[in-house]
């Protein structure tokens, strides 16, 4: 399968001659990277749709003004990471002040234990840096800014699996409204970030695939004529280039897991993905011994640039913790002679330790929440997570009626999270049908990022952790609903009925997002009318 005209269209295989298999434009398209240019203007629609998503994150991004959900832990190590490179506790009263934006009570001889890496409380700080640390503004601003670039990378992700700009748009579209996506984009926490590296990671790769494998055929088409219009036998064949863009993988697979550690998840992945597309791109053109010269050219420079930069990356994101002289753990080496991994210089043995005291912590995890939610109920919405209520009264905070309601439920959308579960059936059927390596790569990247969690069923669990993955899926909904489009192939009736379909979802789904827009923004509504947006009693 391939994309023409902006839908997806089935491209017969056919018999062609010597010197058209080893053509360049033949290989290329046999790659499935041949250069297709956008329509003129193309572009300007999901642009668009990338700048409302930035308006709907910065509108009222001050409010509430107040530390919401887990801000009490990222916005207040943000402050301390701005002002002396590491977290240090604070006093009980913290909360309050930052509030009333005089920040104070740091406890500057008492570093904080914290159990996530530094990177994602940077980029918060550097909001901070940029608008000012004693306002809602400053610590929610990089979570703007990053919610917006993200709905960007979903777009153009889109565009490079599907060469469709139609269904780059309805990607878009989606991101940009979607609940869950929407509420972490306006928070001071750590999960959008983390979920922006991942993305750029795959992005990255994407464009590494293009890119290797448009060397890969030139290579083989120079060789070939070379050789009198046929592929010579060499034992190792030609390689597919540097991969710079594997590289800039491997920086942002660093960045994913500098936020949160089951990035790792992802990145191993994303690395048996790398390799494989690679050696199945020299299975394609007929190369000699194309498994294992796959494997020893690709997947070892692979590793490196996968996970030893992303190593480096990694530990430059603690450089705060290296520099201080006071963070928790700084000293565990010295203090415990003889302990720990001794082959590892001082420093790192104790950072070492504080890994593993940390990944400890995380695997433990069971006491209970009132927002608490197993992993198999976040696809059917089954226990959002409240972040912020009050109940205003009349005269209030504007409130007009007897008893006011002013909430975040961080929410997805329903008619894009139940609709991804009819998405994933079909992408399945289409991946076993027509082996689609689009879906079969989203189908796979979606798994790693999800089932890992029912291999802990007593942890406690929330349903924004599916933020990670939830590009993944809107990919898979986006490309089958450019399916439902049809093809250039297909009958008037057929793309008329499709087309009917898909913008009458999209309406429906741009309709409910309006609808849940006052829950996931905190803004004053009767208690009534909140309470009917309660559509279920788990949803209290």
């Amino acid at each position: 399968m391939t994309l023409q005209t902006g839908i997806l269209s089935p491209v017969g295989s056919g018999r062609s001659s010597m010197s058209e298999r080893f053509n360049e434009l033949s290989m290329l398209a046999r790659l499935g990277v041949a250069r297709v240019s956008a329509p003129r203007w193309a572009w300007v629609v999901p642009a668009l749709m990338v700048v409302l998503a930035g308006i709907l994150r910065f509108v009222y991004l001050a409010h509430p003004n107040a530390i919401v959900f887990d801000e009490t832990y990222y916005a207040k190590d943000a402050y301390s990471y701005l002002h002396y490179g590491y977290e240090l506790n604070w006093t009980k009263e913290a909360n309050g002040t930052f509030v009333a934006g005089s920040p104070s009570g740091l406890l500057t001889d008492s570093p904080e234990y914290v159990v996530h890496p530094p990177l994602g409380k940077w980029m918060i700080a550097a909001g901070m840096a940029i608008f000012g640390d004693n306002n809602p503004f400053g610590w929610r601003f990089s979570a703007a800014l990053i919610g917006t670039l993200s709905v960007a990378l979903v777009a153009y992700a889109a565009w490079l699996l599907f060469r469709s700009m139609t269904v780059a748009t309805i990607a878009a579209i989606l991101a940009s409204v979607d609940g869950l996506m929407f509420v972490e984009s306006r928070l001071a926490l750590l999960d959008i970030f983390q979920m922006f590296w991942i993305l750029a990671t795959f992005v990255c790769l994407l464009l590494d695939r293009q890119q290797s494998r448009r060397v890969l055929a030139r290579k083989v088409a120079a060789l070939a004529q070379q050789n009198g219009g046929t592929l010579p036998q060499l034992v190792f064949g030609p390689g597919s280039g540097w991969h710079l863009w594997r590289l800039a993988a491997g920086v942002c697979a660093g960045a994913a897991v500098g936020v949160k550690w089951n990035s790792l998840f992802f990145i191993a992945a994303f690395g048996l993905l790398t390799v494989f597309w690679d050696v199945n791109a020299r299975r394609i053109l007929g190369l000699k011994n194309w498994a294992v010269v796959g494997v020893l050219r690709e997947g070892l420079p692979a590793f490196v640039q996968m996970i030893g930069v992303g190593l480096i990356v990694y530990l430059s994101t603690w450089a705060g913790w290296f520099k201080s002289s006071n963070a928790f753990y700084r000293h565990w080496a010295q203090d415990n002679p003889g302990q720990g991994v001794q082959w590892l210089p001082t420093d790192l043995r104790s950072l070492w330790e504080y890994h593993v005291s940390a990944f400890n912590f995380h695997s433990k995890l069971d006491s209970p929440h009132s927002y608490a939610s197993p992993a198999w109920k976040w696809l059917l919405l089954g226990r959002p997570t409240s972040y912020y209520y009050e109940s205003p009264k009349m005269g209030s905070k504007g409130c007009t009626a007897s008893s006011c309601s002013e909430a975040i439920l961080n929410i997805g959308n329903p008619l894009i999270w139940w609709a991804f579960i009819a998405a994933i059936l079909v992408a399945l059927i289409v991946t076993i049908v027509r082996r689609d390596w689009r879906f079969t790569s989203l189908l796979f990247v979606f798994a790693v990022g999800y089932f890992p969690w029912f291999l802990y069923p007593n942890r406690t669990m929330f349903y924004f952790y599916a933020l990670s993955f939830e590009p993944f899926l809107i990919l898979i909904l986006a490309g089958v609903l450019g399916l439902v489009l049809g093809h250039s192939g297909s009958s008037v009736r057929r793309k008329r009925v499709g087309l009917y379909f898909t913008g009458v979802y999209l309406v429906a789904v741009l309709l409910m997002s309006a609808y849940f827009w006052p829950l996931w923004t905190g803004q004053t509504i009767p208690y009534n009318e909140w309470l009917h947006h309660m559509w279920f009693s788990f949803w209290i």
